[in-house]
C-alpha cells in the first residue's frame, strides 16, 4: 500500500517539475495545410499567382485545374507512337515515356508506369496519387507532383510487369520527341 501512495504523491510532483521547465518553442517558418481540396492550399508547389486560364486552352483548363475528363477516343495522343517524353502541359515536368505507352482500348492514352519509377517506387517520378471517389467507385487520381494538375486515373488492370494502367487525358500532356531521332544534318 505504501508503494501505491508514494506513486500517487509523485505524479503531481512530476507535473509541477515539468511545468517549471520551459522549453523554447519551435515556431515553424512556413505553415502549410495538407490538403488539395478547393479553397485549401496545395500539397505541391502550386503558384497561386499563375493565371491558368490565360496559360491554358479552355479544354486544358477544365481537365487539369477542375479535374475534368476529355471525351474518350478524342485525344491527340491516343494513337500517337513517336518516341519521346510526355510532359505536363501546365509546368512541363516529364511524366511518361513513350516506351511505357500501350494501347489499352479504353479511349485514353495508357501507360504502364510513370517516368522515374523504379520497380514500384515512385518517389523520383513527377506524379502523385490521391484517392478519388468521383467516378462512382473507389479509384486513384493521378496528379502532377510539380503543379498539382489533374492528369487522369490509375487502375490495377494493366499489363505485366507493373499491372498498372495509367489512363491519362491527352490535353493534360505535351509531347517532346527524343532528340536523337532527328535526322543528322552534316555540313560539307
Amino acid at each position: 500500500m505504501s508503494g501505491s501512495v508514494s506513486r500517487l504523491l509523485l505524479v503531481p510532483y512530476w507535473r509541477a517539475a515539468a511545468a517549471a521547465v520551459r522549453l523554447p518553442s519551435r515556431t515553424p517558418l512556413v505553415i502549410r495545410t495538407v490538403a488539395t481540396t478547393p479553397g485549401l492550399q496545395s500539397l505541391t508547389r502550386y503558384n497561386k499567382t499563375t493565371d491558368w486560364q490565360k496559360k491554358l486552352t479552355p479544354e486544358q483548363y477544365v481537365v487539369t485545374r477542375e479535374r475534368g475528363t476529355e471525351v474518350p477516343f478524342s485525344g491527340i495522343y491516343l494513337n500517337h507512337s513517336e518516341v519521346g517524353m510526355y510532359h505536363c502541359v501546365c509546368c512541363e515536368a516529364p511524366l511518361f515515356s513513350s516506351e511505357a505507352k500501350y494501347d489499352s482500348g479504353t479511349g485514353w492514352p495508357a501507360f504502364k508506369e510513370a517516368h522515374g519509377t523504379w520497380e514500384r517506387d515512385e518517389s523520383h517520378a513527377s506524379i502523385i496519387r490521391r484517392p478519388d471517389n468521383s467516378l462512382g467507385s473507389a479509384g486513384t487520381e493521378v496528379l502532377c507532383k510539380n503543379c498539382d494538375s489533374h492528369l487522369g486515373h490509375v487502375f490495377d488492370d494493366g499489363p505485366d510487369p507493373t499491372g498498372q494502367r495509367f489512363c491519362i487525358n491527352s490535353v493534360a500532356l505535351a509531347f517532346k520527341p527524343r532528340e536523337n531521332n532527328k535526322p543528322d544534318t552534316d555540313e560539307h
